[in-house]
């Protein structure tokens, strides 16, 4: 047969960019996850390319043999652009290739033989060799040599020596400082919250809770929850509940304005602020008014995963009429929450805390919380902003409000 015949012609193909998302027409690709001259299967991811939400993990269409990345990593892409050339087809190298490691396998064997036979002709030398490193020991006399690094540490100590008249002002000290590059999430947030700073025309009030009854709710019924659920019953669950409550009796803190109108949002969508690595993100449950407390806390463990996961979708981000930010997990005593541009209202949750408070004219330690809430004074009113945090207040206060719908 003659060679000819033997030879396959390859197809190639070349894989492009995707669109990312809607509004969204470049990113800087983060990670390549394969190498040229690796083969890939279809749908296995082949890079990673950060956009300004999120980090979107690009799959390969076909199968085949990458012969060459187009951009290198930290480059910017934009959708349509070309991302790599591959060739089509199976991975034959990758059956091949055990092969001549099987046939490199048997000679080892025999260089182990020969090593016993060298290994026998060092012996001889072997005296001679042992009081040759006798002068090893020389060198760890010289690593007394590092001391003066302990040296200069009382260096530091020295300026205690100044007198008034000749201290220099400054003590002496490492001054050495990093650049790094803001990643394209930190970016847009950082114009998402001066955006929101300049545009509306943000107040907060403020309130405290008497986290109570809350606590006890959860330690009685934690554990049920767990074992019947699978999900660890927190505080977000019964906020959620409690603010979709005062949102449905107060719906101006659930609108937003679009032009010149006022839009009123007969639905609850609740973004929660999860802070990642890479940035604070937003993702957003849908339809908060018809789901309990537990499914609530489902969705938080859920959307909690993806973010540590680091796989937060745009989907999971978009919309969302009204935010939650809950500082408390990492110690927050008070803040004032910057409100999600376009939405109108954002609630701080904070530290739960003992503090002497009067309970029927007498002085009790109660665990307290402080909660904020931001809203844009342009629509929502003094009076609208306090009587939803009231009615937070009182349906965490009270738990059973909850279940009665009053």
């Amino acid at each position: 047969m003659s060679r000819v015949g033997q030879v396959r012609f390859m197809a190639e193909k070349i894989i492009k960019v995707p669109p990312l998302a809607e509004s969204i027409q470049e990113g800087t690709l983060s990670q390549l996850h394969k190498k040229v001259g690796d083969y890939i299967a279809r749908d296995e991811p082949i890079a990673t390319i950060e956009t300004d939400k999120v980090d979107v993990s690009i799959n390969s269409p076909e199968s085949g043999t990458i012969l060459e990345f187009f951009p290198a990593e930290g480059d910017t892409v934009a959708v349509g652009g070309n991302l790599a050339r591959v060739e089509l087809g199976d991975a034959p190298k990758g059956g091949a290739a055990p092969e001549p490691t099987k046939q490199e396998e048997a000679p080892k064997p025999e260089t182990k033989q020969e090593e016993p036979t060298k290994a026998a002709e060092p012996a001889k030398p072997e005296p001679a060799a042992a009081p040759k490193p006798a002068p090893t020991p020389a060198k760890p006399a010289e690593a007394p040599k590092p001391a003066p690094a302990p040296s200069k540490a009382p260096s530091p100590a020295q300026p205690v020596q100044f007198d008034a008249e000749n201290f220099p002002g400054y003590m002496p000290g490492s001054r050495t400082e990093r650049r790094v590059p803001m990643s394209r999430m930190r970016q847009k947030i950082a114009s998402h919250l001066k955006e929101s700073q300049n545009v509306a025309a943000s107040l907060t009030t403020f309130n405290e809770i008497d986290m109570s009854n809350l606590l006890s709710l959860r330690k009685t019924y934690k554990d049920a929850v767990l074992d019947k659920h699978g999900v660890k019953l927190g505080f977000m669950g019964a906020f959620i509940k409690a603010a979709t409550a005062a949102l449905h009796e107060v719906p101006a803190v659930n609108a937003s304005i679009e032009g010149n109108e006022i839009v009123y949002h007969d639905y609850m969508d609740v973004s929660v602020a999860v802070a990642t690595p890479k940035g604070l993100v937003t993702p957003v449950i849908r339809n908060c008014e018809s789901l309990s407390i537990v499914q609530l806390e489902q969705a938080m463990a859920a959307l909690g995963k993806k973010a540590r996961d680091n796989k937060i979708t745009i989907e999971d981000l978009a919309g969302g009429t009204f935010t939650i930010s809950n500082g408390g997990v990492f110690g927050s005593l008070m803040g004032t929450p910057i409100i999600n541009q376009p939405q109108s209202a954002i609630l701080g949750m904070h530290a739960t805390k003992d503090r002497p408070v009067v309970v029927n004219g007498k002085i009790e330690i109660r665990p307290m919380m402080y909660v904020a809430l931001t809203y844009d004074h342009r629509i929502i009113d003094g009076r609208e902003a306090v009587t939803f945090l009231v009615k937070v207040k009182e349906a965490i206060e009270d738990p059973q409000r909850l279940l009665l719908n009053v």
